[in-house]
């Protein structure tokens, strides 16, 4: 009697959206005391896209959704799951964005569910695939990292509105008998006594809707700079040769490392640690911003259309957002590579 072969998922196709307006430094020097050369030092981002006032979450989501699922193969007949990650949702608590994302996409009576995990939540979304995939419970999953973060920014405080962009990143994971095409190693973990790091703190059971909410503000992302950039590079760095040494992998033989783009000395200090080569670090904050749950799949994607990433090339994500929360991942493109 045969044994039945075992299933693993892959990776197989990415999309991404960002809006049309681009807000320059140039752009936020006329709205907070801030400078272009205050801004690139200490974030090296120089430009971040804002999405058009009836541009929603979900609208971005299904866009980069259809561009994954066309060029994934997958008919969107076969689509049995249907995931978002978002902390900018279309809708306060309900309906989940991704049930919107479903509807404008014509997929119905599919399961679909969003989680909050910040900018960990792409990675976050490949463990749960990959959970639903090896189980057997589901064959063609959709992830979309989706955020309208220009929703929660208060663009009078130069902290923070300085940052953040809008976008949206998706993929199609597929279940494979390929143990070549699967995923190697998913890390992901969380500490919630970091939580007032990154927060917005309503509306919500602490703060309910209110006008005192709206005078002081509590509908905006406050965050915690030093404190979260000091734990940043501390903890992306670790996990990330964690999951290199468990799998006996070193970092120079890493075609890609795509980090969350949330800050270019971040980014340069994880690198630095892991000896990495520019060649292999992937680098959108400069052009995007901190794009939360949809930065790791727009760097992806980046990657692609410039016919950088090929099939079979080993991609390394490490990511760290609010909650807080960190993940790491190691895969291979499994996907046609861009003609």
């Amino acid at each position: 009697m045969s044994q039945a072969k075992r299933i693993y998922a892959s990776f197989r196709s990415i999309g991404a959206y960002v809006p049309k307006k681009i807000l320059s430094n140039a752009d936020l020097e006329k709205m907070v005391d801030t400078t272009d050369e205050w801004i690139v030092k200490r974030t090296g981002i120089k430009e971040r896209h804002i999405a058009a006032d009836d541009e929603f979450t979900s609208d971005m989501g299904v866009k980069a959704a259809q561009l994954a699922i066309d060029r994934s193969g997958v008919l969107k007949e076969e689509i049995d799951l249907i995931l978002c990650a978002t902390v900018t949702p279309d809708y306060f608590n309900m309906p989940s964005t991704a049930c919107i994302i479903s509807d404008k996409l014509d997929i119905h009576n599919v399961q679909a569910f969003d989680i909050s995990a910040a900018c960990s939540g792409f990675v976050y979304l490949l463990t749960i695939a990959k959970a639903f995939i090896e189980s057997g419970m589901k064959k063609n999953v959709l992830i979309i990292g989706a955020e309208k973060f220009s929703s929660v920014v208060d663009y009078t405080d130069r902290s923070t509105c300085i940052l953040f962009g809008d976008g949206a990143g998706a993929a199609m994971i597929c279940a494979t008998e390929n143990k070549s095409e699967a995923f190697i190693d998913i890390h992901a973990s969380a500490d919630g006594a970091y939580a007032d790091f990154l927060v917005t703190p309503a509306p919500g059971a602490v703060h309910p809707a209110s006008q005192k909410v709206i005078d002081e503000g509590l509908h905006f992302v406050q965050m915690k700079g030093n404190e979260t950039f000091k734990l940043a590079v501390k903890t992306l760095t670790k996990d990330v040769q964690e999951i290199l040494e468990t799998n006996h992998i070193a970092a120079k033989d890493i075609p890609h490392f795509i980090p969350h783009q949330a800050n270019y000395r971040i980014i340069k200090a994880v690198g630095d640690a892991l000896k990495m080569r520019e060649d292999q670090v992937v680098l959108t904050v400069g052009k995007y911003g901190n794009t939360s749950a949809a930065s790791i799949p727009m760097a992806i994607n980046d990657i692609y259309e410039e016919g950088r990433l090929k099939t079979g090339d080993l991609m390394l994500l490490d990511t760290f957002g609010g909650g807080l929360t960190w993940a790491s991942a190691l895969l291979p493109f499994a996907g046609k590579a861009k003609d």
